[in-house]
């Protein structure tokens, strides 16, 4: 089979397509066909090397990235617990430092709990743009445990992973502020934002502005860091969905009474009710299945580039 990885770390360039051996389905396991992986910030952390302390002595090179996959049903091992059938549409999210590697690849062999049906009408693209933002953004709203009339603010509300927050948090009665550059104001306020503040330098006042009171607790998509704090009421609570040792991100630093909130989404790899819930709720259109484009694998250096360059709404989707 055809995948993409790199054997050793650095630009975009270090991405090659490699031939690899099918991997063999076991008990327990679903292997997906895959025709469609999205491309996402971990993809590029892990090509730049971040996640080499865990890669590193549990899988051999190339290392994939891929969080994302959607595809068909290719095989299903013995003792597979299941409702799934050999060629049912689906769609799964990956962790690169599983066995499994990530989901640059025509064939992935996954735990079973990790494969649900792809929504009804979506494309296979479509579908590869839900997992790993989705269940980031479920798992965000569950750890902060916020009631129905709450507020809540949300950075980067245009990507994919605050998008998919703004939504949920809608969907579960929240009130919503999210941040906006002035030309995805429209955008943002399609997706459900009740408020919409500038983004940028100062987000934190502007959205305390908007909120006298201060919110509840923020999402922190953009990764903003400092700069939303005096967004947050006295014990509000902040998600972080970046680790603070990862490039690019600032340390909070002081911050009084504010609850931090570390979100790790692959705690949520088996939460296979999770996944079909948002499933569920795309095929009700309460949640968008946004793509900014479908690029052939072969061209994944190109789609990583574009990726970092910045602006993109909605993910880029690897076809297989």
């Amino acid at each position: 089979m055809k995948a993409v990885g790199v054997f050793r770390y650095g630009e975009p360039e270090v991405l090659e397509v490699v031939e690899l051996p099918v991997p063999e389905v076991g008990p327990g396991q679903i292997r997906v066909r895959v025709r469609a992986a999205a491309v996402n910030p971990a993809d590029v952390l892990l090509r730049m090397r971040y996640t080499d302390r865990m890669l590193a002595g549990r899988l051999t090179p190339p290392y994939r990235p891929g969080m994302d996959a959607a595809g068909v049903v290719d095989a299903i091992g013995p003792e597979t617990v299941t409702s799934l059938r050999i060629g049912d549409r689906v769609m799964a999210m990956v962790v690169p430092i599983d066995p499994s590697g990530g989901a640059y690849a025509e064939c992935i062999v996954l735990d079973a709990r990790q494969v649900v049906r792809a929504p009804a009408g979506s494309t296979h693209a479509e579908a590869a743009t839900l997992p790993m933002n989705g269940l980031t953004a479920r798992r965000a709203l569950d750890v902060l445990g916020l009631a129905p009339g709450d507020w809540i603010a949300v950075t980067g509300a245009a990507g994919a992973m605050g998008g998919y927050t703004v939504q949920l948090a809608k969907a579960e009665g929240l009130r919503v502020v999210a941040d906006s550059a002035p030309a995805d104001q429209e955008l943002v306020h399609a997706l459900g934002a009740d408020l919409v503040v500038e983004r940028g330098r100062g987000v934190g006042r502007r959205i305390r502005d908007a909120v006298p009171g201060g919110v509840n607790a923020v999402v922190d998509a953009a990764i903003m860091g400092p700069e939303v704090l005096p967004a947050l009421r006295a014990a509000g609570q902040i998600a972080l969905v970046r680790s603070a040792d990862e490039p690019g991100v600032t340390p909070l630093g002081e911050h009084g009474n504010v609850i931090v909130q570390n979100i790790y989404v692959p705690e949520y790899r088996y939460a296979n009710d999770k996944l079909d819930a948002l499933r569920a709720l795309a095929e009700e259109g309460r949640i968008s299945l946004r793509i900014a484009e479908e690029i052939p694998a072969s061209r994944a250096a190109e789609a990583h580039r574009r990726f970092e360059a910045g602006g993109v709404r909605g993910r880029f989707i690897l076809t297989f």
